[in-house]
């Protein structure tokens, strides 16, 4: 397993990819360079290296608004019922709610 660059920290919000992932979808863990969602469906449409859009709900107790992220698919895993898809972030329109984001999941995971 190799080092990554910037620290994950666990996640359990609310995300959305609009005409590709339908039902439940969790954001399993969050960095500032990538993400990784994890769902109950399987999702055969999602392919590696293809660039999408993710709409991140936080959790109410953080107080920070809807916002999307930019990301390219890097790996797809599939255990038992569960399936965890592993993002790049390429790019985040409303950055001021991301880095709040991360800012908040940071103080929480210590």
């Amino acid at each position: 397993m190799h080092e990554r660059e910037s620290t994950r920290y666990p996640a359990q919000c609310r995300a959305h990819i609009e005409n590709v992932m339908e039902g439940e979808v969790v954001l399993k863990n969050l960095s500032i360079t990538g993400c990784c969602l994890e769902c109950a469906s399987n999702f055969d449409n999602l392919k590696p290296q293809i660039k999408y859009t993710i709409e991140i709900e936080p959790e109410k107790p953080s107080k920070i608004d809807i916002f999307e992220l930019d990301v390219e698919c890097r790996w797809i895993r599939k255990k038992h019922d569960i399936c965890e898809i592993g993002f790049q972030i390429v790019a985040s329109p409303k950055g001021k709610h991301f880095q709040n984001y991360v800012d908040f999941l940071a103080y929480h995971s210590q």
